[in-house]
């Protein structure tokens, strides 16, 4: 008798949906970042060498800080008939060239199909025209640098289990 295949999928890149903050940090209000080509999450941990006499030769490693980064390929929504952009678009513009608590953005990302990866925090904007030919879409690198923790969130599209709350 044959062992049952594990019925596992391939998770798709797209999967990710961000949100920005359009409200206060009092009263949230989740606005979707639309147009989002290409996503690079990234959370790096600093590790220094901790390495002593007393590990008889093993190196020793520290986790002495962490950062994090979302970078982002996205493109540029219109209302053409009302000449404005995409407000969530026009936060992250705007706040690419503000200082101080005007420069910082709050963002969520999660997995649209309600798997469990879902993170929160502020972050600064860099923003980044593509140019491109004639024939280009108006597309724009954006990079989120964290400014203090991206911390693990239950993710707001998972379904709660049957009969719990």
């Amino acid at each position: 008798m044959s062992t049952p295949v594990d019925p596992a999928v391939t998770a798709l890149a797209r999967r990710w949906r961000v949100e920005v903050n359009t409200g206060t940090a009092e009263t949230p209000t989740w606005s979707l970042c639309p147009g989002i080509t290409a996503l690079t999450p990234a959370a790096e941990p600093n590790i220094e060498d901790s390495s002593d006499y007393d590990s008889d030769g093993w190196a020793g490693n520290t986790k002495t800080g962490q950062s994090w980064e979302l970078g982002m390929t996205i493109n540029r929504k219109i209302n053409d008939q009302a000449k404005t952009y995409n407000a969530v678009h026009e936060a992250l513009r705007l706040a690419s060239f503000a200082y101080g608590s005007a420069s910082l953005v709050h963002v969520r990302y999660f997995d649209r199909n309600g798997l469990p990866e879902a993170y929160e925090g502020y972050a600064i904007v860099t923003w980044a025209p593509s140019g491109g030919e004639y024939t280009a879409l108006d597309q724009v690198e954006v990079t989120l640098t964290g400014d203090g923790p991206l911390l693990p969130i239950e993710n707001p599209n998972a379904t709660p289990p049957a009969g719990g709350s």
